[in-house]
């Protein structure tokens, strides 16, 4: 078994063009590496981070039961582009910062992490490209944009692009958050904190299913109330910084792949895995099945919880957690 430690490594990439024609200048990407590459730089599994969270988010995928803590493994695991850590509104420099940071896109991720991947190991094959939520999205991405460099993909809780139904709930969260005064178009001097509140107890209402809060499951997470679980939503927001919350989010919607959606995930050669949770509310299982459907050999397997799109979040619900890691096998038994 691996031993499980937090580090934040940072990876300078320089200037980073980006896919709308702008340049991320002095791009920087936060990282860490559990495990060691092989000689053949193919046992590298990737876990990029999902919307509101870091890559140690993502370390409860490598904990007791999962596949990748056998040691097998050279995991590495990335923070967002935009989120806080990497590069991102609250920490570019002059001209950069706040409302005037670059708009990003889940390619310019796949960017940053393949100089990453190029910087630590020279050659390699991804064994696994793995995530929940927007990391999920991120595994779409990798095998569209690198097909014979990516060997499996195991989007849980995601699709590979944005669907109008999620889109639009994305402009509910937005808007909540933007309708505070102090917002000022991203220019503000102190925290828009009446947006941060009402941006979490909106998002809160979808994050979940509506099993979960008439069968008290929140309970499990150690609240005792409907609200004490949202007190907890609007304290964990106003440690966010609202530009970084608005630019992953536009990174989110912006994944839309219109009239080449199939022709693209006509093109992934990766062994593929989907994931949907049964109970999500935005990434459904409807659209999920949808794409499986133009990926050649994909295969689906609904997430059973009534956890909603939570379900795949890293080490939140033990029984869908279960079943991660029993797709995960499967996966790279293959």
């Amino acid at each position: 078994m691996i031993e499980l430690i937090k580090e934040k490594n940072f990876m300078q990439l320089g200037d980073l063009p980006l896919q709308n024609g702008q340049v991320l200048r002095d791009a920087q990407l936060c990282y860490q590496v559990v495990g060691q590459a092989n000689a053949a730089r193919d046992n590298i599994a990737l876990l990029p981070s999902y919307y509101g969270g870091t890559h140690w988010g993502n370390l409860p995928l490598l904990g007791a039961g999962s596949p990748l803590a056998s040691g097998d493994y050279c995991v590495v695991l990335t923070s967002m582009l935009g989120a806080g850590w990497s590069s991102s509104p609250s920490t570019a420099g002059a001209g950069q910062g706040g409302a005037d940071f670059p708009q990003i896109a889940l390619v310019d991720n796949v960017e940053a992490q393949r100089r990453l991947l190029d910087a630590l190991f020279g050659e390699w094959h991804l064994a696994l490209v793995a995530g929940w939520s927007m990391g999920g999205m991120q595994a779409f991405a990798w095998a569209m944009a690198h097909p014979q460099r990516v060997a499996r993909i195991l989007p849980i809780c995601a699709t590979a692009q944005c669907w109008p139904h999620n889109r639009v709930f994305l402009d509910g969260v937005k808007a909540a958050l933007c309708a505070d005064a102090a917002w000022q178009q991203g220019r503000y001097q102190q925290p828009p904190v009446a947006g941060l509140r009402a941006f979490a107890r909106v998002y809160a209402g979808w994050a979940y299913s509506q099993a979960f809060y008439r069968n008290g499951l929140y309970r499990e997470l150690g609240f005792d109330t409907i609200e004490a679980l949202l007190a907890y939503w609007e304290d964990d927001h106003l440690q966010q910084d609202a530009n970084d919350l608005l630019c992953v989010l536009h990174a989110w919607q912006r994944a839309w792949l219109g009239d080449e959606l199939a022709g693209t995930l006509g093109c992934i050669e990766a062994r593929t895995l989907i994931m949907p949770g049964s109970s999500d509310l935005y990434f459904t299982v409807d659209d999920a099945r949808h794409e499986a459907s133009l990926i050649r050999g994909a295969e689906l397997r609904v997430l059973q919880s009534d956890w909603g799109h939570c379900a795949g979040g890293p080490g939140r619900d033990p029984q869908a957690m279960t079943q991660i890691f029993a797709g995960m096998a499967h996966l790279l038994a293959s």
